[in-house]
């Protein structure tokens, strides 16, 4: 039988909401790719980000507009050439990766050269929220040992003060989606280093983040909408710490890994996201995590329903994918 591509949307409810500064949502709609060579298949999720100006609709038809190619044997290696980093991408890689194990019968993380990947201490995400409510959410799950807090306000002094008094062992990430300003960005850094916080995620916006060069940095910043690829890499030294990879934004496993390993060689600090996904989208990420210094891969965590068989986690741990999931 010939190789075939298909596209398809799903919708997994979110348990409760997923806020932010830019909205909330209570559903995680995600679009998969599944790629057939005979009676092998390997498939991949993707999750379209309207901030980038993705839609499903256009996603699904940049996936489609793909199989020809795919279907007359475009490499993972030429992909990275025909189509932009993305979602689209993302999906596509991801099943070529799984069906490149498949054919060989070997694992991703053997073709990879990933060593004896182990589980991770994931993230879980507290969404923004007025700070009583906050302060309730973190203490619900003050247990955990890495905590993610969505903030992103005018006036977040008393949302991180909240958080701290609810969860007061956990290491704490804020991740700001853009929402800070060059005027109050002093004050809320001084309330992340009085609060212990452990790392910043992007708190100005992409584009206008000059003055994260010029102030002092009390705390670790981290990119995360300010750096989609690799080329991307050398214009954040010096105003940032970290990076956030997230295989949405890469467009895949394969940018992931070239991007993680030049992170590295320019002294930024590593963290792997996901977008709000299942444990399909996740399970290439986990791979991408070994050995980062922050993992927020809790997407189906925040689900209602996740896919069967998922992801196994623990507490705060996510563990490799089997198989029978992906890889």
């Amino acid at each position: 039988m010939p190789t075939s591509l298909t596209a398809a949307v799903e919708h997994f409810p979110i348990a409760g909401a997923f806020t932010i500064s830019r909205g909330s949502k209570t559903t995680a709609s995600v679009v998969t790719c599944r790629i057939t060579d005979g009676p092998l298949a390997g498939w991949g999720e993707c999750v379209p980000y309207g901030r980038y100006g993705e839609t499903i609709e256009q996603v699904v038809g940049d996936i489609e507009l793909m199989r020809p190619l795919i279907e007359s044997g475009l490499t993972r290696e030429a992909l990275q050439q025909a189509m932009k980093p993305g979602a689209a991408r993302n999906a596509i890689d991801c099943a070529l990766w799984d069906l490149e194990a498949k054919r060989s019968g070997r694992t991703v993380v053997s073709l990879a050269g990933i060593a004896d990947p182990k589980p991770l201490t994931t993230a879980y995400t507290i969404s923004l929220a007025e700070p009583d409510e906050m302060l309730a959410r973190a203490a619900e799950n003050a247990h955990r040992a890495l905590l993610k807090i969505k903030v992103g306000t005018a006036d977040d002094i008393s949302r991180i003060r909240a958080v701290r008094r609810g969860a007061p062992q956990s290491r704490i990430i804020l991740d700001a989606n853009e929402g800070w300003t060059e005027d109050n960005l002093a004050i809320h850094f001084a309330a992340c280093a009085e609060n212990d916080i452990a790392l910043v995620e992007q708190p100005l916006p992409a584009g206008r983040d000059e003055a994260l060069a010029e102030i002092a940095r009390p705390v670790p910043v981290c990119a995360d909408e300010s750096v989609h690829k690799t080329d991307d890499l050398a214009g954040l030294v010096g105003r940032y710490d970290a990076v956030n990879i997230k295989l949405d934004k890469t467009g895949g496993l394969t940018e992931a890994l070239r991007m993680r390993s030049s992170a590295e060689a320019l002294g930024l600090k590593i963290m792997v996201g996901c977008m709000v996904g299942s444990s399909l989208a996740m399970a290439p990420a986990v791979l991408v995590a070994q050995g980062a210094d922050f993992v927020d891969l809790d997407g189906p965590l925040l689900l209602a329903r996740d896919r069967q068989p998922g992801l196994r986690y623990e507490a705060s741990l996510v563990f490799p994918p089997e198989a029978s999931l992906w890889g």
